[in-house]
């Protein structure tokens, strides 16, 4: 008995020891420069499913009593918004950019890697600009290809917010989707919701 005590207070300092060493990483931009807040991103970020109004910028924008700019373009993929993130983000004086990103890599086949390197690319020059960046991420199960882990490799290595999993509690109920891939207005408005909670410290 004392040595199963024993070894369960050395696995609690162990565990004690590594909250101390290994602090989760600072974010960047916490006081954001810039006035727009931007909802960068694909048909997530545009609304593909939703009723008119009901997408989830449109639904945060109601959320925070604010202008919110959607900047989705549905079928992107990360190279597409890295072309078009000068004249869609970075000329529009940006405060706080929330991307939806990289399902379409993920459904198109584009290498892991690639696809995560245009993202730091994106995520990097906004945050250059003194913007906060929210990433929300993807987690599809057995159909994800790494892209879950990538997600929180980048959100780790470059200080932004991330949201593991935008679809959360939604892929998957027919009452929240629209079709097998996009939301309806209740699957969009858990979605704000979740970008709320993601931004509401730094508003």
């Amino acid at each position: 008995m004392k040595k199963i005590v024993l070894l369960l207070l050395v696995l609690l300092a162990i565990l004690f020891g590594r909250g101390l060493l290994f602090q989760a990483p600072d974010i960047r931009n916490p006081e954001p420069a810039g006035r727009n807040i931007i909802c960068f991103g694909d048909s997530l970020t545009y609304g593909a499913g939703a009723s008119e109004g009901m997408d989830y910028p449109a639904r945060l924008s109601q959320m925070i009593d604010a202008p919110v700019i959607n900047a989705g373009v549905p079928g992107d993929t990360t190279a597409d918004a890295l072309a078009r993130l000068e004249r869609d983000v970075l000329a529009r004086d940006p405060k706080m950019v929330l991307i939806t990103l990289g399902g379409n890599d993920l459904k198109n086949g584009v290498d892991r890697e690639r696809a995560f390197e245009n993202l730091r690319i994106i995520v990097e020059a906004i945050q250059g600009a003194g913007a906060l960046v929210v990433i929300g991420g993807v987690d599809i199960p057995f159909y994800g290809r790494g892209f879950a882990g990538a997600y929180r490799e980048l959100a780790e290595k470059t200080g932004s917010v991330l949201i593991p999993n935008v679809f959360d509690g939604i892929m998957g109920k027919s009452d929240r989707m629209s079709d097998v891939i996009h939301p309806n207005d209740a699957g969009y408005a858990i979605m704000a919701r979740r970008f709320y909670g993601a931004i509401e410290p730094y508003l």
